[in-house]
């Protein structure tokens, strides 16, 4: 789970879009590592498309359909949520909003699929931590990756990789 930085009443769509690719990590991992995938992401997937929804008929987030509200988010008490709100578009309309949506997942699931791909390395030595410790805080997480990647810490806290050490001496 990622904690935000600060806390803040709004979010950008490269936030949204970032958040929906961490979401998509476990999913794109279990492909990648196992060839196969389960239900262990089934919550990750709906708060992804959630996410995607409320980007493209919420906050009018899509190129294509343009800064548009579509729905109404206003429920009845006494009736299921989904019987109780209101839709002000059409069926084209709203094939289209679904198309929308799957592009946005489809692009986040690409950007997952590179960032795991081209940290694989990273993605096992991780996996082995978690087997061993279950939960990994930031602190941890940044240190494996600099262990990772060759990275290291000076004392003056001026990250410099291997190599730059390895040339200077």
């Amino acid at each position: 789970m990622s904690l935000p930085s600060e806390d803040k009443m709004y979010a950008s769509k490269v936030g949204m879009m970032e958040e929906i690719v961490v979401l998509l990590g476990g999913r794109v991992a279990e492909k990648l590592v196992l060839d196969d995938i389960s239900t262990g992401a089934s919550n990750d997937i709906q708060r992804a498309t959630k996410i995607a929804r409320e980007m493209i008929t919420k906050y009018g987030m899509s190129e294509k359909l343009g800064p548009i509200c579509f729905g109404s988010e206003q429920d009845e008490v006494f009736i299921g949520k989904d019987f109780g709100q209101t839709r002000n578009y059409s069926e084209q309309v709203a094939s289209q909003i679904d198309e929308e949506i799957k592009a946005v997942i489809d692009s986040c699931y690409e950007k997952c699929q590179a960032l795991l791909s081209d940290n694989m390395e990273l993605l096992h030595e991780l996996a082995k931590l978690l087997l061993e410790k279950e939960k990994v805080e930031g602190d941890e997480f940044l240190a494996l990756y600099n262990k990772v990647n060759g990275i290291v810490e000076n004392p003056s806290n001026e990250e410099t990789t291997q190599e730059a050490q390895d040339g200077n001496e």
